[in-house]
């Protein structure tokens, strides 16, 4: 049987092996979480840059033991110049996905960090920062295996980025002198000379340089060669700010998640109508049914309302009353399947967590949207820019249309609980639209129903959406379900894919 490991000095978890041992190389050199998470961050930035980058964003959740958790926004606004009209005057009916026309918000990564640095500081944490950018610069420098991953996900996406500014040059071998334009395989050295510069830069001058100093006069002058609409003016505009997080009771503790632009409301929703169905144990009918349908509540309050905070009409916390969890739960058939499906949110990214010696948790995830984001790469720095503003609409009346400073909506999501028995326990993973499912999944089967953690990593998942490339939006479930249960849920109208 699989055991989940323990520690009792602090624990750090990643899903590139590198990153998760620079954080916890700081743990052992008497670092707190928020600073082994720095180290990790800007590792796998390095190390796993199809999902991550400095050119993108992130969101924290910090739980020192007392008081409230701290929040952390560090999500870029869309760009001064990226007005409708700058598309459309150009033919788009919509944002381009890819390239340089896609990079139109400011990245904000870079300020998350600096910020969950400052709340390291009022704990006492004195590590310099050039120690924890460490190994994410002796990475870029002398070069990291390429994973499976990177690998797969490069050969896959080359057509659409290869003639993206400076993406070929960082991302194809024909840069190191070795087959033409080919991905890189697998265990191939993975060099990026320009990035581990601004690492170096950044550890010497401080992280506020990224927005405000050299760093940030080289990315706005070749953005704006590259024809993005990001302006050096953006870059000093932008700070992360704190964010409240939000919260749901529920009987075995509270579970906390970060507010709009994330989804991460949908998250707490979907655990707290979940709870209200009854379900007396983990992986049978009503375990799997009871959740996608209250997946389905959950998406259906994202879709119509979550965007830019300072724009929504509805106050988040008022979906996560009792009486509106309530409501949602009583209009779930516990036999048959709601109509339709929510809407696919796509996004790949990074989760990661840290815990030290002190008890002092971090549950922390940064993206660039897309693999690849926008593929451009600012060879001068290093940087790969994200997408995140293509999911912005040109349609004045969506959701989330596209307007100057305003920022864009996030599947991205880190979640929190603190279980009445005194544990707490950060949680999350990749996945745009499968993030909210996966947290509950892992959530259920080890906080309400006993399942050894790992026992609750490992076991069999589902989705409810559309996975990259796909046509349609359905339930897809694994095979390791018994055929009983699969059965039951045809049989209750659910559009069941098994994978």
């Amino acid at each position: 049987m699989l055991q989940t490991p323990r520690a009792t000095r602090g624990m750090v978890v990643a899903p590139h092996h590198l990153a998760a041992q620079a954080g916890l190389r700081v743990l052992q050199d008497g670092g707190n979480a928020i600073e082994a998470m720095v180290a990790a961050a800007s590792t796998i930035a390095v190390v796993y840059p199809h999902m991550n980058a400095l050119g993108g964003d992130n969101f924290w959740l910090i739980d020192a033991g007392d008081g409230a958790p701290i929040g952390i926004d560090a999500c870029g606004a869309a760009a001064a110049k990226a007005e409708p009209a700058l598309y459309r005057d150009r033919g788009f009916a919509k944002i381009p996905s890819r390239g340089p026309l896609a990079a139109n918000t400011v990245a904000g990564a870079v300020s998350g960090w600096d910020a969950a640095l400052e709340v390291s500081a009022r704990w006492g944490g004195r590590l310099p920062l050039s120690r924890l950018l460490e190994d994410a610069g002796v990475y870029a420098r002398e070069g990291v295996p390429v994973t499976r991953s990177q690998h797969a996900n490069t050969a896959a996406k080359r057509a659409e980025l290869e003639d993206v500014p400076g993406f070929a040059e960082t991302f194809l071998e024909d840069s190191a002198g070795l087959e033409d334009g080919a991905a890189p395989a697998v265990g191939a050295l993975f060099k990026q000379p320009a990035l581990a510069a601004t690492l170096e830069r950044l550890g010497a001058a401080g992280l506020d340089d990224f927005y405000r100093g050299e760093v940030a006069r080289a990315l706005a002058a070749e953005l704006e060669r590259a024809g993005s609409p990001v302006a050096l003016a953006d870059l000093e505009g932008h700070e992360a700010r704190a964010a409240a997080p939000l919260q749901v009771a529920l009987r075995a503790g509270t579970v906390y998640n970060l507010p709009p632009p994330t989804q991460g409301l949908a998250s707490l929703i979907l655990l707290g109508v979940f709870e209200r169905l009854g379900c007396r144990e983990a992986e049978g009918f009503d375990y799997v049914h009871g959740l996608v349908e209250a997946s389905k509540c959950a998406f259906r309050v994202r879709d119509a309302h979550i965007t830019d905070p300072a724009y929504m009409e509805r106050e988040p916390r008022d979906f996560l009353t009792e009486d509106a969890l309530d409501e949602m739960a009583a209009a779930i058939d516990p036999r048959r399947a709601a109509p339709g499906a929510a809407e696919a949110k796509p996004g790949d990214t990074v989760w990661l967590g840290a815990i030290d010696g002190a008890g002092r948790a971090v549950g922390f995830i940064q993206s660039l949207y897309w693999e690849f984001g926008s593929g451009l790469v600012l060879r001068d720095t290093g940087v790969l820019w994200q997408n995140r503003g293509t999911s912005f609409s040109l349609d004045a009346g969506a959701v989330n249309p596209l307007v100057p400073g305003r920022k864009p909506f996030h599947t991205i999501q880190p979640a929190l609980a603190r279980l009445s028995d005194g544990r707490r326990m950060v949680f999350g993973t990749m996945g745009g639209e499968g993030q909210p499912q996966t947290q509950a999944m892992i959530y259920t089967r080890h906080v309400v129903y006993g399942q050894d953690l790992q026992e609750a990593v490992t076991a069999p998942r589902w989705l409810l959406g559309r996975t990259w490339g796909a046509a349609t939006t359905n339930l897809r479930i694994e095979n390791r379900f018994p055929a009983e249960v699969i059965a039951a849920l045809i049989e209750a109208g659910h559009d069941v894919e098994v994978v």
